[in-house]
């Protein structure tokens, strides 16, 4: 009952104040289940693409974060080929930041500061992290080119999912706009400035697999 309550007034939020950016929406109108979508910013290699997001809020929520992936593919330190994400926000704690005050936007908001600032001494994806360390222009190459091949191709292969969220795209769009400096704001960049815990282990996202969604 309160996860119902919750995600009804967090749901309605972000569809009439979405971070810049970022739009999210209920999936087939399930309580539990959402899909979201960040534009890569423009001082990133992601700038141009369209990354789809899967969202599933647990039964405990907000006392557990939810679980979050990438359902199209992006070249990043901290995010692995099953699209799972290491970060302390959607891990609870000791080991993570969790906490119930937190919500889904705030997510989004970590996940898209995250996309413009890897952390490379924590990474899932080892190989990519040495490159973004130790040969930053090849990683800025590979990035841009994964991109340009999954995330734009993604606009157009998610026509209906853009379609059904088209009331929020003055919200989305590419060119930067001022950010206003909120305490949310703050909070999420003090989030990822804290020193991570390991992610030897992520949590498994428990529907489709990468591969099932090309």
């Amino acid at each position: 009952m309160q996860r119902a309550t919750r995600m009804k007034r967090e749901v309605q939020l972000l569809e009439q104040e979405p971070p810049h950016g970022i739009s999210c929406w209920l999936k087939k109108d399930k309580i539990d289940e959402l899909e979201a979508q960040i534009i890569g910013s423009e001082d990133t290699p992601y700038k141009g693409g369209i990354f789809k997001l899967e969202i599933q809020v647990p039964e405990r929520y907000p006392f557990e974060p939810p679980k979050v992936r990438f359902v199209t593919p992006i070249y990043h330190p901290n995010i692995d080929n099953g699209g799972r994400i290491c970060l302390d926000i959607i891990k609870m704690p000791p080991g993570g930041s969790w906490k119930p005050s937190l919500n889904i936007s705030t997510v989004l908001k970590s996940i898209q500061l995250l996309m413009a600032d890897p952390n490379p001494d924590d990474p899932l994806m080892a190989e990519i992290s040495n490159e973004y360390k130790y040969n930053r222009p090849q990683f800025i190459q590979n990035a841009q080119q994964w991109t340009r091949q999954h995330a734009v191709i993604g606009v157009q292969a998610s026509g209906k999912s853009m379609e059904k969220n088209k009331a929020h795209k003055s919200n989305v769009t590419e060119s930067e706009s001022e950010s206003d400096s909120d305490d949310s704001d703050s909070d999420v960049t003090k989030l990822l400035k804290r020193k991570s815990q390991p992610c030897n282990s992520v949590q498994p996202f428990s529907k489709l697999s990468r591969s099932e969604t090309k």
